[in-house]
């Protein structure tokens, strides 16, 4: 897949640096791993939001990120693309690293980076365009040169709404269902060819027929995509993901007053929900806690 490299900063010597072409061993060499996010803390303004994160997101994989509101799920998966810079007073410290580059440093190209990590918001938001422009649009301003035809054809059978939509594609994409709206912003996602791809409760607004659509759509792109998708529904989560974090809110800083997040579990999604090992990830999906 052909992508625009995000300017990242490399790790400093005696780390070698990564050339395009030669091998990417500045960061963690396990080629099996997406993202890779080590003591990662977040604050917005003097509030810490979240707490030593780390966690290796697999590569072709579900990722789904679980836990009560408030422990700051949001914000990690914002993490991932940069998202969080655009919210003031934002910072955070620690590293994530992305096919060999931090990018998490100061420097990096948000802009770059946000096309090879896509992100999929909660409420769906197409554009107030038609739905063919809807997918040309970021392939435009991206400087896509191929056939614009196919590539909007392509993104929308990726996101499983070619047939619904083939006659009438100069229509507005506001006039769709709320389920055809989202995976109509699934297709604009697809037609930048990302790498990652982040979902920030995206099926929370949806009805079960279209919630389904969705989640099997979600199964067919992890062949060719990385996913990571923040729920509040169990169920959810236990039907799509095949890595579930269970981020909780540290005692400590809720005592003070204070709603910061950390990672209670990391695990494959059927041993976390059989054979939780942390107690406060079993109280949280049994529904004592939450």
């Amino acid at each position: 897949m052909s992508v625009t490299q995000p300017g990242v900063e490399r790790a400093p010597s005696p780390a070698p640096q990564a050339a395009p072409s030669g091998p990417r061993d500045t960061g963690p060499a396990d080629d099996s791993v997406a993202l890779t996010t080590r003591h990662l803390s977040v604050w917005y303004g003097s509030v810490l939001a979240l707490k030593d994160i780390s966690i290796n997101i697999p590569k072709n994989k579900i990722t789904a990120l679980i836990g009560p509101s408030g422990c700051g799920k949001s914000t990690l998966l914002r993490c991932y693309n940069r998202m969080n810079d655009l919210i003031l007073g934002a910072r955070m410290d620690g590293e994530i690293w992305f096919d060999g580059g931090l990018i998490s440093a100061p420097g990096t190209d948000s802009v770059a980076l946000r096309r090879r990590i896509g992100m999929v918001f909660q409420k769906p938001n197409p554009f107030p365009k038609t739905i063919y422009n809807n997918i040309a649009w970021g392939a435009r301003i991206n400087g896509f040169r191929g056939d614009m035809d196919d590539l909007v054809e392509k993104s929308l059978r990726r996101a499983a709404l070619w047939d619904e939509v083939k006659n009438k594609l100069h229509r507005s994409g506001l006039d769709l269902s709320g389920g055809q709206q989202q995976r109509l912003c699934i297709a604009r996602t697809l037609a930048v060819e990302p790498e990652v791809i982040l979902m920030d409760e995206p099926c929370s607004a949806l009805d079960p027929i279209s919630t389904a659509r969705v989640e099997d759509l979600m199964d067919d792109l992890k062949a060719d995509y990385t996913i990571v998708i923040v729920t509040h529904n169990m169920q959810q989560a236990r039907r799509v993901s095949d890595m579930t974090a269970c981020l909780m809110l540290d005692e400590a800083a809720s005592a003070d007053g204070h709603r910061t997040g950390i990672l209670a579990e990391f695990s494959p999604t059927d041993l976390l929900f059989t054979n939780p090992k942390d107690k406060r990830t079993e109280d949280y999906i049994t529904g004592r806690i939450g």
